[in-house]
C-alpha cells in the first residue's frame, strides 16, 4: 500500500532523515519507533507532503506523492492524526469532526462516518456539543483520532498517540487502534512507547538517528536484545 524508498530529508541545510526504507501492506498495523528526535516525525511529514524529500520515492497505491501538495496527498486516502492533537479548541466536537471531512468522497459519507466514530468513541458522543478546548487530555486524543477517521481513510497515519496519558489510558489508545485496523483500516503508528506499540503491531521499524536500525515483527523485536535493553529497560 505504501512504499517509501530511500527518502532523504532536509530542514533548509540540516540533514534530518538519511536513506529511510519501509513498506506498510494493506491491512497491517506498522509501528515506527525510536527516541525522540530519532526522526519519526519528519518521516510521516514527509509522506503527508509537509516536507519534501531531496532524493528517493513515495508511492501509496502505485501512486508517487513526493510531487504532490498536502491536500492532494490526503485526497488519495491517506489521514494524518499529527503530535499534539492540533484540534480547533474554540470550536465544538461535532465541528472537530465535521472539519474532517471536507474531501468530497468524506462529505458525502458524514452521517455515516459519524455514527461510526460514535460507536467506537461513545465518550465524544456525550461531548458533542463541548468546546474541545475544554477536554481532558484522553478525550482530545480521541476526538484527534476520530477527526482522522471522518476522512474515510485507506490508511491513518498517528504520530505518538499515547503522549502524556495516564498508563491507563495509553492501554485505551491501543485497544482503539486495535479495533479501527480490523474494520479496515491500514494503520501507521509512531511511538516511543516501544513495549506497546511491539505488543500490537503486526511489524515495526527502530529508527535511530535519521535512519532504520532495526526492522521486523513484533515479536521479534520484542525478544531482540538491543531493543530489550535500549527501550524496554530490560
Amino acid at each position: 500500500m505504501l512504499r517509501v524508498d530511500n527518502i532523504d530529508v532536509y530542514y533548509e541545510d540540516v540533514q534530518a532523515l538519511w536513506d529511510i526504507s519501509f513498506e506498510v501492506r494493506e491491512g497491517e498495523i506498522v509501528a515506527l519507533l525510536g527516541s525522540n528526535g530519532a526522526g519519526k516525525t519528519t518521516t510521516l511529514n514527509a509522506i503527508s507532503g509537509l516536507l519534501r524529500p531531496r532524493k528517493g520515492n513515495i508511492e501509496f497505491l502505485e501512486q508517487e506523492l513526493t510531487k504532490l501538495p498536502a491536500h492532494k496527498t490526503a485526497s488519495l486516502g491517506i489521514a494524518h492524526v499529527p503530535e499534539g492533537r492540533r484540534l480547533f479548541p474554540e470550536m465544538t466536537v461535532e465541528e472537530n469532526l465535521l472539519m474532517g471531512s471536507l474531501m468530497p468522497e468524506a462529505k458525502a459519507r458524514r452521517k455515516e462516518s459519524m455514527e461510526r466514530v460514535f460507536n467506537i468513541f461513545a465518550i465524544l458522543q456525550e461531548r458533542r456539543q463541548q468546546a474541545a478546548g475544554t477536554l481532558s487530555g484522553g478525550e482530545s486524543q480521541m476526538l484527534a483520532i476520530a477527526r482522522g477517521l471522518m476522512a474515510c481513510p485507506k490508511l491513518i497515519m498517528m504520530d505518538e498517540p499515547s503522549l502524556g496519558l495516564a498508563p491507563f489510558l495509553v492501554d485505551e489508545v491501543f485497544r482503539v487502534i486495535e479495533q479501527i485496523n480490523r474494520e479496515g483500516v491500514t494503520v501507521l503508528v509512531v511511538e516511543q512507547n516501544v513495549a506497546h506499540a511491539l505488543k500490537s503491531c503486526t511489524r515495526a521499524y527502530i529508527m535511530e538517528t535519521g535512519r532504520i536500525a532495526l526492522q521486523g515483527t513484533g515479536e521479534k523485536l520484542l525478544r531482540d536484545e538491543h531493543v530489550k535493553e535500549a527501550y524496554l529497560g530490560v
